[in-house]
């Protein structure tokens, strides 16, 4: 747990939850796993605000619990899960391409509760796009349960653990704390529900749907709520699915920047045949023939069977082999190697990096140590074709950035320079995690900038936002355009010009967080497939 890691997770958390659910999360973060009394004393605060704060992360699924021999229950914190909420945006962006407006908003309620029956979610997201209609028209919630339904079939959403039925039903003592399971086959099982009804728009704060205010509103009529059909049967988005998903797209658009849209299209539909059938850590797809892939290929591709084994053949040659070929059944059978895919992404990231930073000519050298594995510095030199002194400038600038290292093979006990070789290696892997590390630095200082920006300007936008609200409501009672012009111009024109600068300073800051993100997951990705095979 590098401190870079920790000060983004402690960023994320304040942005998220506050303060208080920060202390904690971090010191459990700095700490390990830790009983409720020792959180409490430790950082100083009461007892109930530990609990509050516990309850928030354990929802969002940043903290587990577990009991020990002695009935002691002790928390611990979920480091890769709390940096997980950087790639927010992402995940609800990807459920809107694939699912609409209505995937989107699901998505979107799911990651901001941490978990929620599906009742919930379909009665919110039916309220909030009935809000964006137009007067008169009404988001059926058949329809958001349908969304709902697609998403949990691709295994986009999944359902929670749950307390054991036998558990419940046991006379006996209660233990410490719950014991949360979930058969497999149940994880994507939606329960079948008639949700009839319609989304509802929002009324003023002092009256209820009906019109009627509260204060006059029976007592009882807010008491006895009905529990919904599916309660206690509680749904989370599946981060690792969105992640295979990811995965899945980076590899297509490799595909297609190294040869041809068609060949792209070959993968997507190899990729989509297998997503469901093998695991986000698997390091290969589940192997598929020719025929089944002639099969399943778009409708909008009329490419005939002699061609599509033509570009099969060309991807399982390919010296990057991202496709490779397991057998010759069905017209051959194929598989996409998913670690060597990731490896060769990492080390172009890696390349290109080396490429910004250090210039044409350290990308050369780079390149070169990788195709040739161990390199001496005489030989680099003849082989680039670079004179001597930049040559030994370059190697010793990328080895004290770490993206090169140096390994010593004596031709004596001694170790005596004169009789070592000295080669120059790159390790992709500790390499990754280098630049993996700089990312999550990169991350922070992009989210404290933003934070200074929003601080500095904190007056201005106050007075912005309070100048939109009055608008807002006077063109709610129909007043005339001179008035709202008088509005208006309560906003000077140097100080729209200072807002516009900083919408548009922040909205580049997020760009930039969102793009340093995409190259952390393709670097932890590819540590994980490593890791995973070693």
């Amino acid at each position: 747990m590098t401190q870079a890691e920790i000060k983004l997770c402690s960023l994320l958390l304040q942005e998220h939850f506050g303060e208080i659910v920060e202390k904690i999360g971090v010191h459990l973060i700095r700490t390990g796993s830790q009983p409720l009394r020792v959180i409490a004393h430790d950082t100083r605060t009461s007892l109930d605000q530990v609990k509050k704060a516990l309850c928030v992360l354990i929802q969002h699924n940043l903290v587990i619990y577990q009991v020990h021999k002695r009935g002691v229950v002790e928390y611990e914190a979920q480091c890769s899960r709390v940096l997980r909420m950087l790639r927010y945006p992402r995940y609800i962006y990807t459920a809107k391409t694939l699912y609409s407006d209505t995937g989107e908003l699901i998505v979107e309620e799911l990651l901001l509760n941490g978990k929620m029956t599906m009742s919930a979610v379909v009665k919110k997201v039916a309220d909030r796009l009935t809000e964006t209609m137009e007067d008169g028209k009404t988001m059926d919630y058949a329809e958001v349960s349908n969304t709902f339904v697609r998403l949990a079939d691709t295994h986009f959403v999944q359902r929670c653990p749950l307390v054991p039925a036998t558990e419940n039903s046991d006379p006996g003592p209660l233990p410490p704390a719950p014991n949360l399971v979930i058969n497999e086959k149940d994880m994507y099982l939606v329960p079948k529900l008639s949700l009839i009804g319609k989304g509802k728009r929002r009324r003023s704060s002092d009256e209820d749907a009906t019109g009627e205010p509260k204060a006059k509103r029976p007592k009882h009529a807010t008491d006895n709520k009905e529990p919904s059909p599916d309660d206690g049967i509680y749904w989370q988005a599946n981060l690792d699915r969105f992640h295979q998903h990811f995965r899945d797209q980076a590899i297509v658009s490799a595909v297609a920047n190294r040869m041809d849209q068609t060949s792209s299209e070959i993968v997507r539909t190899m990729l989509r045949m297998s997503e469901i059938t093998t695991s986000s850590s698997a390091p290969f797809t589940q192997p598929l023939s020719s025929n089944e892939i002639f099969r399943s290929l778009p409708v909008g591709y009329n490419i005939s069977k002699q061609v599509l084994d033509q570009y099969l053949t060309l991807l399982a040659d390919d010296p990057l082999e991202f496709v490779g070929k397991s057998g010759d059944s069905g017209g051959g059978m194929y598989v996409i190697n998913l670690h060597k895919a990731l490896g060769s992404l990492a080390t172009a990231t890696l390349e290109s990096v080396v490429q910004e930073r250090f210039g044409s000519r350290c990308a050369r050298i780079f390149r070169l140590v990788l195709q040739k594995k161990h390199l001496e510095q005489k030989q680099v030199e003849d082989f680039a074709m670079i004179p001597a002194k930049e040559a030994k400038d370059m190697l010793y600038k990328m080895l004290s950035e770490n993206f090169m290292s140096l390994q010593e093979i004596p031709k004596t006990p001694d170790h005596a320079p004169s009789r070592t070789f000295y080669l120059y290696t790159v390790n992709i892997l500790s390499a990754a995690r280098m630049l993996l590390h700089k990312c999550y630095k990169s991350v922070a200082n992009l989210i404290e900038r933003r934070q200074f920006e929003t601080k500095e300007n904190k007056r201005l936008l106050e007075k912005s936002q309070r100048v939109e609200a009055i608008i807002t409501s006077m063109q709610a009672t129909g007043a005339e355009e001179d008035q709202l012009q008088e509005i208006e111009e309560m906003i000077t024109a140097p100080e729209r010009q200072q807002l516009e600068t900083l919408k548009r300073n922040v909205s580049k800051l997020d760009a930039c967080e969102i793009q340093v993100d995409e190259t952390i997951f393709l670097l932890e990705s590819y540590i994980e497939s490593t890791m995973k095979r070693q």
